[in-house]
Parts: structure tokens; sequence; C-alpha cells
């Protein structure tokens, strides 16, 4: 049995972690697959965005607890991956959190672009309750995205947020119904397919290059030449061609 499974339609790759009766939880064997399954996606040219999620009832339950007793930074790293390579990856990533996100768990969807949460999701970093220090880059990865005092609530204080308490604090862009979040992810994913592979990527760098711009004018320097390069590309130019058609029409 894969422990991921991979499905391909309009231009969108949903990842599913599936080992539900161990919650999803980052394995060897599953951080394995995740990486083949990143390999694969990446290397198929039909594939503009990516979902993942998890098998129910978990979307992940983090590091298998036995191995923690005996982990090195080799063994952590190893287990780690398999969040780090969804968050490297230069096509646009939505996590569709449909349970319980749980320490490198929760990793794994702050790893992703965008966040959408199940009402009856739960975002718990839980790592101090049972006596280890956040790893993996959470404290980072949170704080930038919900700012520090979300941070500190739920890793120093153990505040578990649901999908409506997660869209409040900007954990999550979106907080759906249980059984519209699967639909909602893959029509979100689906719009950006629909642009040109390659455009996706250069502007994702884009965005994330933001983050070390701290003027306006330098971030009007740093888009200005992947723009003229995309108004060079083909598809620019049949783009452009079909919006005056439909304009000349009105």
């Amino acid at each position: 049995m894969s422990l991921v499974i991979v499905d391909k339609s309009d231009g969108v790759a949903t990842l599913t972690l599936n080992n539900p009766t161990e919650r999803n939880t980052l394995t060897a064997p599953m951080v394995a697959d995740i990486l083949a399954a990143m390999d694969d996606v990446e290397n198929d040219s039909t594939i503009g965005a990516i979902v993942v999620t998890g098998a129910a009832p978990a979307f992940c339950a983090g590091a298998n607890l036995g191995n923690l007793a005996t982990a090195t930074p080799e063994s952590l790293s190893n287990i780690y991956e398999g969040f780090l390579r969804i968050a490297r990856s230069p096509l646009p990533t939505i996590a569709a959190v449909n349970g319980a996100a749980v320490g490198a768990g929760m990793n794994l969807a702050l790893g992703c672009d965008v966040r959408l949460a199940a009402r009856r999701a739960k975002f718990d970093t839980r790592f101090l309750q049972i006596g280890i220090h956040p790893g993996g880059g959470h404290t980072w990865m949170l704080r930038r995205i919900a700012g520090p005092q979300a941070t500190m609530a739920t890793v120093i204080f153990g505040e578990i947020l649901d999908g409506a308490e997660a869209e409040r604090v900007g954990l999550v862009w979106k907080c759906v119904d249980d059984d519209a979040l699967l639909a909602t992810a893959h029509e979100m994913a689906a719009r950006a397919a629909s642009a040109p592979r390659e455009l996706l990527k250069v502007t994702k760098e884009t965005i994330q290059a933001m983050s070390g711009i701290d003027a306006h004018h330098d971030a009007v320097k740093r888009e200005i030449e992947p723009q003229v390069w995309s108004t060079r590309q083909p598809w620019f130019a049949e783009r452009l061609a079909a919006l005056q058609a439909k304009i000349s029409k009105k």
C-alpha cells in the first residue's frame, strides 16, 4: 500500500497521506513516499499546483513518538525532510487540513503556501506538552504566518485551534465545511494551475524574495526583469490577443 496517494486532474496534483490507522505520522517510509510523490509531480509538466491532505480522521499527527526518545540531529532532519521538501517546491502548494495537525504535522501545513481548514481541523503544536523543544523551523514559520502573539499562545500556552479559530488568527486563509474542503482546495489550486507553469514558478519565487526587501523602490526593481520576461513569452501574446478579441466584441 502506498503511503501517499497522488491524484492528478485539472492541472492539480492532490497528495493524500494514506496511513489513517497511525494518523498519517511522518515515519521514514511516509517521508520516502512524500519525496517520491513530489519528484513525480514536479517532473510532470501538466501539473501547476499541489494540494496536500490526509486520509481521515487526521491530517498528520507529526513524528512517531516512539522514535523521539532516541532522536539525533540526523534522524530528526530525515523526518523534517517530509515537510521541507514540500516547502521548497517551486510550484504553489495548498494544505487542505481535514483533521488534527500536530507538531511536525502542523509544520507540514505551515510549509505550504496557503492553508485551508475544515471546521473539524485541529492545530496543536504540542511540543512543550510532551516535554520537547519545537523543531523543524516551527516557531519561525508560525510567527511569520500568524504573528508573535498567536505563536506564543499556541506554543507556550498550549492553545489548540480549530478551523474557525485558525482562520480568525490568520493561520489559515479560509475555514470551510468539512465536506467542502477538498473541492474548495481543488478549485483554488486549479485557478493557479490555469496560468502558465513557468510564470507560476517565477511569480512564487518573486513573492518569496520580497521577505528580504524593505523599500518599495527595491520591490519595483525586483519585479521589472521578470515582468518584461513574461511579456516576451508566447502565452502572453496568445492571452493578450484573446482578451483584445473579447473586448472588441463588446
